[in-house]
């Protein structure tokens, strides 16, 4: 630029002006959106990253389908009928295929391009089919592509995404989809417009009878949290696919130039939606759900181009787009969030294998067993896990509740809409759940300590339990959170980085519950361990084997200072 302004004689001044204000304008166009965005996430990572690494995934993927809908329609609307109308012509001028796509595909008939089209589809679909049917059954286990997703998904489990992600899986679900598709076909038959209606009965039969008869005959391991009904190829985002999929084909040719995209970008967008809640929740591998796409987006194309080339009636869509859109999202409204915590329980994890540990072991050493920090991608959520309760949680809630603690219930989705309260005060705004392996808390107590920071005690189940007596082991984590505000918008709490008060006013509240305090040889982080067991086991067979004062620290040689136990 500085150089075509020297060669056209551009005065300095008027040059430095332009160059000035585009400096500032492409400062703010690529900065500022970068800027904005890593802070919110800074905003929000500690305390829900899970959460925005959902969100922003599910902003990908409809993006994607939109970006891939758009240009796929605007290529395949330029070019697909003259380069078929170009392949005909060809066949009929060949000396061995010409006799034969002559008397099959008529050059006078209006319906030699469609036919032209279904032919190509069938193979194409015959082809991928038999592709994708051979790679799955070859493997007679998950691709790796499968697991790498499905691990994915698993890690970013978060109990504020689960219940919107239910809520999404539930578009595929017949309750929703049905009702859409009769009012639509109704309003159809009562124009008298029995062609579209018989295509799309087709086109749903022919579906929903082949991704049964696959479901049944191909097997294939299922996702851990996968119940019953769930198979290959997915039915939910089949069905999904061919519905939306036909009534966008059915519109789409009597609107107006550009206009016609619009119906297919709808249905790539809630297709994705359900395709994405689906692979969260773990009902689904990729396979099924890229497969039941694949299925519906071919055999929809072979119905779909069949019908535009047969239906020579125009008629107006806009009735039928209302009731179609607007009867789907009112059974979307009233039955996808209904019963969210009974959809839920259908896809979660499988629990963990349980490790057993006899109690006086795990009080005189292995406790180490147990992880050491939260598995999380991001360092600012690996907490410390400092705490190891051994027996049921009701003794450590009543005595915390005594010295002033209290229980804080899990906060949903209505909670956390306390977060955007800006009259609120920090008492009212909730503390966000938080996950270990997947689990969120079983107990989430707070103490409010100076203005503004309160201490939390989180606690999870172990994946061990004690003998004898089969008694529980839960592992947890003490904080001192800090409330701020961002952009005067939202609230949260923070958990303070470095040294944290929190463990030494859970010891404090402690007594007389038994417990004792020891520390990682590695880390050095200290380590509390509790009983709740009524002392029984636990001391008993300790005092048999050693004084409880120094089995610990003769055992671990890199522990600093004195263990304590109070009784």
């Amino acid at each position: 630029m500085p150089a075509i302004a020297g060669m056209s004689h551009m005065p300095f001044k008027r040059y430095l002006i332009a160059s000035g204000l585009a400096c500032i304008s492409w400062a703010l166009l690529f900065l500022v959106p970068g800027w904005v965005l890593g802070t919110a996430y800074d905003a929000v990572a500690a305390v829900a990253g899970r959460l925005f690494v959902v969100v922003a995934l599910l902003a990908a993927v409809i993006g994607l389908a939109w970006a891939m809908v758009l240009y796929s329609y605007r290529w395949s609307a330029g070019h697909l009928d003259a380069l078929l109308a170009r392949l005909l012509e060809w066949s009929h001028r060949h000396p061995v295929l010409g006799n034969w796509s002559v008397s099959v595909f008529d050059p006078r008939r209006r319906e030699s391009v469609p036919l032209a089209m279904m032919a190509l589809m069938l193979l194409l679909l015959g082809w991928g089919w038999f592709v994708l049917l051979m790679v799955v059954l070859a493997h007679g286990e998950p691709l790796r592509v499968d697991l790498a997703v499905h691990d994915l998904m698993l890690a970013l489990r978060n109990p504020l995404a689960d219940y919107p992600m239910v809520a999404l899986a539930s578009l595929g679900d017949w309750q929703v989809l049905l009702p859409a598709i009769a009012a639509a076909m109704g309003y159809l038959a009562w124009r008298r417009r029995w062609m579209a209606v018989a295509h799309w009965v087709i086109a749903l039969a022919f579906g929903l009878a082949l991704t049964q008869l696959l479901g049944a005959t191909v097997q294939v391991v299922r996702p851990p949290a996968a119940s019953n009904g769930f198979g290959f190829p997915s039915v939910a985002v089949t069905m999904a696919t061919i519905g939306f999929g036909f009534f966008a084909l059915l519109i789409a040719r009597e609107l107006p130039g550009r206009r016609r995209v619009w119906p297919y970008l709808v249905s790539g967008a809630i297709v994705s939606l359900i395709g994405f809640a689906r692979l969260y929740l773990g009902a689904h591998w990729l396979s099924d759900v890229v497969g039941g796409m694949l299925f519906g987006i071919f055999w929809l194309l072979v119905l779909g181009i069949a019908y535009r080339r047969r239906a020579t009636r125009a008629f107006w869509v806009k009735p039928v787009s209302w009731i179609f859109y607007g009867v789907f999202l009112t059974c979307a409204v009233v039955f996808a969030p209904r019963n969210l915590g009974t959809k839920l329980a259908r896809f979660e994890p499988p629990p963990p294998l349980l490790m057993e540990l006899p109690a006086s072991d795990w009080w005189n050493g292995q406790w180490r067993l147990l992880p050491a920090r939260r598995n999380e991608f991001d360092d600012d959520q690996r907490w410390p896990l400092d705490v190891q309760l051994a027996g049921p949680l009701a003794p450590l809630q009543r005595q915390l509740e005594a010295r002033g603690w209290r229980v804080q219930p899990q906060a949903g989705w209505e909670q956390a809409l306390h977060l955007l309260d800006v009259s609120g005060r920090p008492d009212e705004v909730p503390i966000l759940p938080a996950t270990l392996d997947t689990q969120v808390e079983a107990l989430l107590m707070v103490r409010h300590a100076a203005p503004g920071h309160v201490h939390v005690l989180r606690l999870w189940p172990a994946a061990a339990r004690l003998q004898p007596g089969a008694q529980p082991l839960w592992v947890g984590s003490t904080q001192t959170l800090r409330y701020s505000r961002h952009f005067s918008l939202i609230g949260l709490w923070y958990p303070l980085r470095g040294v944290d008060p929190a463990l030494s006013a859970l010891r404090q509240a402690l007594d007389p519950l038994p417990y004792r305090l020891e520390q990682r040889r590695r880390s050095q982080v200290p380590v509390i361990l509790i009983d709740s067991t009524s002392g029984n086991a636990l001391r008993r067979e300790d005092e048999d084997n050693a004084a409880p004062q120094t089995d610990t620290t003769a055992s671990d040689p890199a522990a600093s200072g004195p263990s304590q136990q109070r009784r």
